[in-house]
């Protein structure tokens, strides 16, 4: 039985990287493993703040496993603190670590490198997914998967995306140029609701801001 570590940014395909892993019969997913802003108290890029996160975990009935990141955080600091979490992981008895990638081969290259040697082995459960992006996107919302935009690349999509519902309306007007999964970096998203969890997730769309040249609308939990 491998005992698998879920690579968890709070968004949509780290949530549907969940929802297969659990359809496999040799897998046992043992937690999600984040890396947050220390400063902020948010997922880097994401900027979901970890409250929201620890409430994902909850409702997928799982431990949140924290790698907490200063900031600035350099290349270095953060191989060293993932370095650090691999170990740990390894030694209470973690075999793979999944990925929620889906096709940008360096990626891929970068999370092979970074566990060459440690002990614990990678998987892509959605790796170049059947029927492009495109269908992979359209099978999530199609199976109940419920996410909102919290960041957008205003150089790649329109801010005014940027708090939207990852939805069939949302898909059928993005640009033809942009990735329906965002997988570029386009946009990312968190995700409240889908059959991975237990129960959704009630959460609010507060304020958009731009910061550091990309959108972000301030996600809050929201009240039961």
């Amino acid at each position: 039985m491998k005992q698998v570590l879920l690579s968890w940014s709070s968004g949509k395909d780290s949530a549907w990287a969940l929802h297969l892993l659990r359809q496999q019969a040799d897998v046992e997913i043992v937690g999600l493993l984040t890396t947050f802003n220390e400063s902020a108290g948010r997922v880097a890029m994401h900027a979901v703040r970890r409250a929201l996160v620890e409430m994902q975990a909850d409702a997928a009935g799982l431990p949140l496993v924290s790698v907490m990141l200063p900031w600035p955080c350099s290349n270095s600091d953060y191989e060293r603190l993932m370095g650090e979490a691999i170990t740990s992981a390894c030694a209470a008895g973690v075999t793979h670590i999944a990925f929620g990638d889906l096709f940008l081969e360096d990626v891929r290259d970068y999370r092979v490198r970074q566990l060459a040697g440690s002990g614990i082995e990678p998987l892509f459960p959605m790796w170049h997914p059947s029927g492009g992006t495109a269908a992979l996107a359209r099978e999530m919302v199609n199976a109940g998967l419920c996410a909102v935009l919290t960041c957008v690349d205003p150089a790649q999509l329109d801010s005014s995306f940027v708090g939207r519902t990852f939805d069939a309306e949302l898909l059928s007007g993005l640009p033809r140029e942009v990735d329906p999964c965002g997988e570029r970096g386009e946009f990312h998203t968190f995700c409240y609701a889908g059959t991975m969890y237990r129960h959704p997730i009630s959460v609010d769309v507060g304020e958009t801001v731009c910061r550091d040249g990309f959108w972000f609308a301030d996600l809050e939990p929201g009240a039961r």
